[in-house]
């Protein structure tokens, strides 16, 4: 498909999405918002990708939402009172949907579905939305030239993007909470001392670094084997008791041990790499979904 505020490419496996608005600094807009959805959709149920890799076109990796649309700048219908309940009962009306609904916020939940790992190359700026969309990502990486903002106390709002949810998780809800009230840029030296980042790489070498990891994560790894990882570790260590994670533990390990984890054991045994043969589109088991 061919987007208008978005780059895709296909390359040995790994599915390079550049945010495409050099000349906005990739300024985030409904449409991205859209488009991005639809990318991460698209992925998991795309065979020939086995990961992704999230990058900036430009100087910038995302510099936030565009301010400079007329009316509400984020797509937000200013007629309607929604309450809790109707999140709750309505969530996908599409008046809800469209005029109540935090685009960010979809996107972090297609990332939050997705079925294949993914990586953030932060390239320069990223700001506001630029920084809170890459938190569902399983790793991000910072160039040397990256900057990250979590700066929605500047303009009077709150943070979005589901970032409530998953930057605590990340860096601690102390970590959280004094970027979200100072509301500083940070450099990447500050990003990777609260964890935030896993490394900083030179410029030049920030893409060819992510295509690595990316390579190290799915080279020679059962797709299904690592679909049902993603899904496990993110939903499990959200349970109130280990139990829960146990009784999905179980089926997802009976599963895989029944299908690609018997090609596992030979090649083990027989000393060899494993051919793994399953496929996300049409051989996860039947229990997935489980929530």
């Amino acid at each position: 498909m061919t987007y208008t505020t978005l780059t895709t490419q296909i390359d040995d496996g790994i599915l390079t999405l550049t945010l495409n608005r050099p000349e906005q600094m990739n300024a985030f807009t409904v449409e991205m918002a859209h488009e991005l959805v639809d990318v991460y959709r698209s992925a998991s149920a795309n065979d020939a990708v086995r990961a992704i890799v999230v990058t900036g076109a430009g100087k910038a990796f995302c510099a936030g939402m565009d301010l400079s649309r007329p009316g509400n700048v984020f797509g937000l219908n200013e007629d309607l009172q929604p309450t809790l309940q109707d999140m709750q009962e309505r969530l996908d009306d599409p008046e809800v949907l469209q005029g109540v609904r935090d685009t960010g916020g979809l996107i972090s939940l297609a990332v939050y579905d997705c079925t294949k790992p993914v990586i953030g190359a932060i390239n320069g700026a990223a700001v506001g939305i630029g920084a809170t969309m890459t938190l569902p990502m399983d790793v991000r990486l910072a160039s040397d030239k990256a900057r990250i903002g979590f700066v929605f106390g500047r303009i009077g709002i709150v943070p979005e993007a589901c970032s409530s949810w998953f930057l605590p998780r990340i860096v601690g809800i102390s970590q959280a909470l004094e970027w979200a009230y100072c509301a500083d840029i940070l450099t990447p030296e500050e990003a990777l001392q609260g964890r935030l980042i896993k490394a900083i790489v030179p410029h030049d070498q920030l893409l060819a670094e992510a295509h690595k990891l990316a390579h190290r994560m799915t080279d020679g790894r059962s797709p299904v084997g690592i679909a049902l990882t993603r899904q496990m570790m993110y939903r499990n260590a959200a349970q109130p008791h280990p139990l829960e994670a146990h009784k999905v533990d179980s089926l997802a390990m009976y599963y895989t041990s029944v299908n690609d984890g018997k090609e596992g054991v030979r090649a083990f045994l027989e000393k060899r790499p494993a051919e793994f043969t399953s496929r996300t589109s049409t051989d996860m088991p039947g229990f997935y979904p489980w929530w």
